[in-house]
């Protein structure tokens, strides 16, 4: 197929090396020129804008950060709206409020343009190794023609829902996710408080009740000390913020949730929002420092 992908920060710069070394004819545009070399020296065609990127494209894949910028590359001056023609599906991958994606998508409509909003879990490794699990909202026979390329980057590809369902799913993995990762957190201060290494209850937990993905990456860079960004902690705090704006949206309770958040806050505050949210276990013990 023809591809276009757009934001080729790490996850984006390993999915479309995917989708060339499993055959498809990708074209590449990144907001820094230098970013879109390393791709084309793997046969990428590099272009000038999204609506560029988009010309003559089966479908257009976009990875990068906020709302506003999936509404920026989609519907903006030289956006993907301007170059793609009608029967072009575009796939978004970012993570980004459901009603966003829905308020794009209707804009998409209007030009004939498929849209599935597409989020991804997995971090970097998954995007490199082609493991990533992929949560898809949209027109059901869109993604079944859409499955082949979905396929060449994720492991896991399942179809949520309509337009915004696989946003919903999205932040309910980092509901899970992040209230996880407070929780390791929390565990490695109580060890530690209690004089008991917590590299070793990790280990014994692991293969326990409470083994889990969290536990064995952002807990085992807790217990290495370990805090270089594997996630930002930025970008887990705008997810959060995600999943509090749909709750009170929905008029929901979310007190998890509330708590975790004001957590990221607060490494934010500390100037960590650079470094993996892993580091969630500085803001405990700071905490019990200053109790001391």
């Amino acid at each position: 197929m023809k591809v276009g992908f757009i934001g080729l920060g790490a996850m984006g710069r390993a999915m479309s090396g995917n989708l060339l070394r499993a055959g498809h004819s990708v074209s590449v545009w990144a907001r820094r020129a230098e970013s879109m070399q390393p791709l084309v020296e793997l046969g990428a065609r590099a272009t000038a804008s999204p609506a560029d990127c988009a010309r003559g494209a089966d479908a257009v894949m976009c990875v990068v950060t906020a709302g506003a910028d999936v509404r920026e590359v989609a519907l903006g001056p030289r956006g993907v709206i301007e170059g793609a023609a009608p029967g072009c599906v575009f796939i978004d991958h970012s993570t980004i409020p459901p009603s966003v994606a829905r308020d794009i998508a209707q804009a998409l409509a209007q030009r004939g343009i498929d849209m599935l909003d597409a989020p991804v879990s997995g971090g970097e490794r998954g995007a490199i190794d082609a493991t990533l699990s992929i949560m898809a909202g949209g027109d059901a026979a869109v993604f079944e023609r859409m499955r082949p390329l979905l396929g060449a980057v994720g492991r896991t590809v399942v179809h949520v829902g309509p337009c915004g369902a696989g946003q919903v799913a999205k932040a309910c993995n980092q509901l899970i996710l992040c209230a996880f990762i407070e929780a390791a957190a929390e565990a490695a201060t109580l060890a530690s408080a209690s004089g008991v290494d917590f590299g070793r209850v990790r280990e014994a937990m692991l293969h326990g009740s409470a083994g889990s993905r969290a536990l064995e990456l952002f807990g085992g860079k807790m217990a290495e000390r370990d805090f270089k960004a594997g996630v930002q902690a930025r970008l887990h705090h705008k997810d959060v913020g995600i999943v509090l704006d749909e709750a009170v949206k929905l008029g929901l309770a979310m007190p998890l949730s509330a708590s975790v958040w004001q957590q990221l806050n607060a490494l934010m505050a500390q100037g960590g929002g650079g470094n993996d949210t892993s580091a969630l276990l500085t803001v405990l013990e700071r905490t019990r420092a200053g109790a001391g």
